[in-house]
């Protein structure tokens, strides 16, 4: 489907996307976890983020038991708990960087955490906090439609996962559900391990292009320059979160701008 077309009711997010993608042929999102290592660190690699062009950010409100997530998101979510960090501070946080930066931003996390707070308040919250939608990997569709349709009422986009394993059915049923982009989730298992860009990845996202007309993220195991040069002109988003929590952890500020720098190389 070509990237210019708009589903009717376009959500914000959406119509930001389709703008973005008249100038250029790739955007990016990245991911950072709310107050790990903190949220001091957080704002340095969200203004190296921005230095490169960021098109989205996950912010990612930290949970004990993260299930779509690898080793280090793991830790990394665990730490930040450890550090009390809480879903209060998660929405000031995204405040301050809503109203700052120029990329949009996105909440991720898991539904205990929107179940917790309430589906209404977590809407609300989202919304008042700039937010422009969120990815809630654990909930599925057919229990979402209470939350889908109070974001509605915001102009808030929820993010649906495809995944290879989905039948056509599967995968038409989350297409209908989606707002914003969809985000196809490139193998199977958690976030992090590297994933083979190919002939099944190319596949792949035919699937789910033939099931929706949002545009289509690609993310688990996207890593490096060559990952994005498969990417251009098959996917409308590259998704990186492990490659680059890897690289501030190995560097930090320095290390993190030498990742950003290599994939524009």
């Amino acid at each position: 489907m070509a990237p210019d077309t708009v589903t009717s009711a376009a959500s914000p997010l959406e119509l930001y996307l389709r703008e973005r993608l008249e100038h250029k042929k790739l955007l990016l999102m990245t991911h950072v976890v709310c107050g790990y290592p903190s949220f001091e660190d957080n704002w340095r690699e969200l203004e190296i983020m921005a230095e490169f062009g960021v098109d989205m950010v996950e912010l990612q409100f930290p949970f004990s038991e993260p299930s779509a997530d690898g080793p280090l998101f793991v830790r990394a979510n665990q730490e930040a708990i450890n550090n009390g960090t809480s879903p209060a501070d998660c929405f000031a946080f995204m405040e301050k960087v809503s109203a700052h930066f120029p990329f949009k931003v996105l909440m991720m996390g898991y539904y205990n955490t929107v179940f917790k707070m309430g589906e209404a308040t977590f809407v609300n919250k989202l919304a008042a906090a700039g937010g422009c939608g969120y990815i809630v990997p654990d909930l599925p569709v057919e229990e979402a439609g209470e939350l889908h349709g109070l974001s509605a009422s915001k102009g808030l986009a929820p993010i649906v996962l495809m995944t290879p394993t989905n039948t056509e059915a599967r995968l038409q049923l989350l297409g209908d559900a989606s707002q914003g982009f969809i985000y196809a989730v490139a193998r199977k298992g958690v976030t992090g391990n590297k994933t083979e860009m190919g002939d099944d990845l190319d596949a792949f996202i035919r699937r789910c292009r033939a099931h929706t007309t949002l545009p289509i993220g690609v993310g688990f195991g996207v890593k490096q320059k060559a990952d994005l040069d498969f990417l251009r002109g098959r996917a409308d988003i590259a998704i990186i979160g492990t490659a680059a929590l890897s690289a501030w952890e190995e560097g930090g500020e320095n290390a993190l701008r030498t990742f950003f720098a290599s994939l524009t190389a």
